[in-house]
C-alpha cells in the first residue's frame, strides 16, 4: 500500500526517527504504525550496536524523590553537548520516574525496569543511541527508602554532573541535611567512615608515608605517633566523618552530626565519568571520524 506523508509524519513524531527511516518502516509493515515502531526499534538496536565500542564518559548524574523513595543514577553520553539536549534530559526524567516506581537492587536489575513507553531502561538507551546518534548508556543507580524516623536528602549540582543521596537515622532539618549533601558534592569523600576504608588503601598510604617521612634519630614511639598522625590526616581527606564541615571547617562532620543527634547511615555520590578512561583525539581526527 502507498504510505501517506501524514502517516510518515505521525510515526516520526512518535519515534523521532528520520523521515526516510519512517517511510521504510511503514513500507515494510504495510502502514501498520505499531509494527513500524517495532521495526524501527529493531533497526535502531542494530545501529546502536555499531556504536557499542565507543566511550561514553559524559552525561548526567541525577537524584529524584517521591514520598516513598529516593533514587540517584548516572546515564552517560559521548559528549557534554548531547547531555544538555532536551531529548536526552527527557529520557533522564523518564528513567528517574521508572526507578522511583519500580523495585531494583542492582544496576543490572535497573536496566530491566520499564519506563512509561513500555520499553526497559536498557532498550530506551539503545533506542536513544539510534535516534540521537551517540552512545547512550545507563551506568549505575542506588536508592533509599523513606522510613519513619529517618531523614533523606538529595543534591543535584547545577552542572548536572554531580548528585548526592544521604540517609540519616534520626530527624534533622532539610536545610541541615541539604548543607551536608552539598558538602559531599564539593569535598568528594570516597568513604563514609574509617571502617569503610579498605585495608589495602591504608597499607598503600602508610607505605607512601614511610617512604616520604624522615624518621631518622627519632625514638620508636615518636616514629609510630608521627606515622599514625600522617595516616589520620590522609584519611581525613577521603573519609566524610573525618572531614572538616564546609559550613564550619573547625568542626568535623562527625562532631556536627552528633550535635544534631543523628547518624548518617548511607552516602551515595555519583560524578559523571568518574573511573571511566576517556579517549582523547585531536580536532583533525575528530573531523575525520565524523566524515567516515
Amino acid at each position: 500500500m502507498a504510505v501517506s506523508p501524514q502517516l510518515i509524519k505521525q510515526l516520526r513524531e512518535i519515534t523521532s526517527a528520520g523521515m526516510m527511516d519512517c517511510k521504510k518502516a511503514l513500507d515494510a509493515t504495510n502502514g501498520d504504525i505499531e509494527k513500524a515502531i517495532v521495526w524501527l526499534r529493531e533497526n535502531g538496536l542494530a545501529k546502536a550496536a555499531k556504536k557499542a565500542d565507543r566511550v561514553a564518559a559524559e552525561g548526567v548524574a541525577y537524584a529524584k524523590s517521591n514520598n516513598k523513595k529516593v533514587v540517584v543514577f548516572e546515564v552517560n553520553s559521548e559528549t557534554d553537548f548531547v547531555s544538555q539536549n532536551k531529548k536526552f534530559l527527557d529520557i533522564i526524567e523518564s528513567i528517574a520516574d521508572a526507578l522511583l516506581n519500580n523495585d531494583f537492587n542492582t544496576p543490572e536489575e535497573a536496566l530491566n525496569v520499564k519506563v512509561n513507553n513500555g520499553s526497559t531502561i536498557k532498550e530506551t538507551c539503545l533506542s536513544a543511541t539510534a535516534t540521537i546518534g551517540e552512545k547512550i548508556e545507563f551506568r549505575r543507580a542506588a536508592y533509599a527508602m523513606i522510613k519513619e524516623g529517618h531523614t533523606v536528602s538529595i543534591y543535584n549540582h547545577s552542572n548536572k554532573r554531580i548528585s548526592v543521596l544521604l540517609d540519616f537515622e534520626g530527624v534533622i532539618s532539610q536545610e541541615d541535611a541539604y548543607n551536608l549533601a552539598m558538602h559531599v558534592a564539593a569535598m568528594s569523600p570516597k568513604y563514609l567512615s574509617t571502617e569503610d576504608v579498605p585495608q589495602e588503601f591504608k597499607d598503600t598510604e602508610m607505605h607512601i608515608i614511610k617512604e616520604t617521612t624522615d624518621l631518622n634519630g627519632k625514638p620508636e614511639k615518636v616514629q609510630a605517633g608521627i606515622l599514625a598522625g600522617k595516616l589520620s590526616k590522609r584519611l581525613s581527606d577521603v573519609v566524610l566523618l573525618e572531614q572538616g564541615f564546609v559550613m564550619d571547617e573547625k568542626v568535623k562532620v562527625k562532631t556536627w552530626l552528633s550535635s544534631k543527634k543523628v547518624t548518617l547511615k548511607s552516602m551515595v555520590r555519583f560524578e559523571v565519568g568518574e573511573g571511566i578512561e576517556k579517549v582523547t583525539t585531536d580536532f583533525a581526527a575528530e573531523v575525520a571520524a565524523q566524515l567516515k
